[in-house]
């Protein structure tokens, strides 16, 4: 199962469009998205609730084209009772494997339904990422 559809890193690179703006240009403050994606390992305990694809400028000069920088924000949980808020490298959750070698999956049926902030104050109380 691919960890990305076309919808989901659409989303993505939108709310990471939104946040360089209010980070690199003073537009606004950040936003506090709703997760767009769970991962998790299935025969492990992490757990990760992304809401935006890290996005820098791509090219000299200043020039406005953005490009994703491999990375994305979200309430990342390695299962150790210490769940943070942070950016996670894509590449290294593609190649990811849990206890028995499983990859790391997609929760299909994920649908966010608050802000991170949310999750992420709920995930500090239990230790853990609840959703």
């Amino acid at each position: 199962m691919r960890l990305f559809t076309k919808a989901i890193l659409k989303k993505l690179t939108a709310n990471g469009a939104s946040d360089f703006e209010a980070i690199a240009y003073g537009r606004g403050a950040t936003e506090d998205f709703v997760p767009v994606v769970k991962l998790f390992t299935p025969d492990g305990a992490a757990t990760w609730l992304l809401t935006a694809l890290e996005l820098d400028t791509d090219g000299e000069g200043g020039e406005r084209a953005l490009a994703p920088t491999g990375r994305a924000f979200g309430l990342c949980d390695l299962g150790m009772g210490f769940p943070e808020l942070g950016y996670v490298s894509i590449d290294e959750l593609m190649e990811l494997r849990g206890a028995m070698g499983l990859p790391v999956e997609r929760d299909r049926w994920f649908k966010g339904s608050k802000p991170l902030s949310e999750y992420a104050d709920e995930a500090r109380a239990k230790g853990r990422i609840a959703a």
